[in-house]
């Protein structure tokens, strides 16, 4: 009987991120040429990387629970696992605020922190690929150190977008969405930093 082919977490995990990106991709090109009624109709794209994600989550945990050896340790696997998933989650839940807030126009530098977004997502990806080889890699420290710059980058831009909206929008029902978009731009750029960092964690916790 042929044997098993191990099941490998490193490559789940990336592909994770990998639909992360995708839909953080995605998310640039709706608000890009924003219209209403077109970005519900393009944001089922990214409710369908969303599931997909969601499958590959399911997936890690039905293995570990059936796995007697993992590569590092189940609990390290399963907080990493969440903490992508979040990121994911976060995007998704974004295309529902536009149209549930009924969002019609964007104020200005939307499309800057959905670069952002974009960056920090990109750079979770290619730590995520790079982080089965973390023991020789030389790429990794630098990979994590990059998002930690774009958060920062985000924090500003959140800092800025939010003090000027208060201080120019006299539409009481404007800020009460744009406070609620700004804040969940800044958690997907905050929880993608949060990824990297766990990698770095865990790449001190495994050498």
């Amino acid at each position: 009987m042929a044997r098993k082919k191990q099941f490998n977490y490193f490559e789940a995990m990336n592909e994770i991120s990998k639909q992360i990106n995708q839909s953080s991709v995605l998310l640039y090109q709706l608000l890009e040429n924003y219209d209403y009624q077109q970005a519900i109709e393009k944001a089922e794209a990214i409710h369908q990387l969303e599931r997909n994600a969601d499958a590959i989550v399911a997936k890690i945990i039905d293995e570990l629970a059936i796995s007697f050896i993992t590569p590092i340790d189940r609990e390290d696997i399963v907080s990493l696992t969440n903490s992508l998933d979040d990121i994911i989650d976060n995007i998704n839940e974004i295309t529902y605020l536009l149209e549930n807030l009924v969002v019609e126009n964007l104020r200005p530098q939307t499309l800057e922190f959905a670069k952002l977004i974009n960056e920090a997502t990109d750079g979770v990806c290619q730590a995520t690929t790079e982080f089965p080889k973390f023991k020789n890699s030389k790429s990794l420290k630098k990979l994590i150190k990059n998002v930690n710059d774009i958060e920062r980058k985000a924090d500003l831009l959140y800092s800025k977008l939010t003090k000027e909206m208060y201080l120019t929008e006299s539409n009481a029902i404007e800020i009460i969405k744009w406070r609620d978009l700004y804040n969940k731009f800044e958690t997907i750029v905050n929880q993608s930093e949060k990824s990297v960092n766990t990698i770095s964690e865990l790449v001190i916790k495994n050498s």
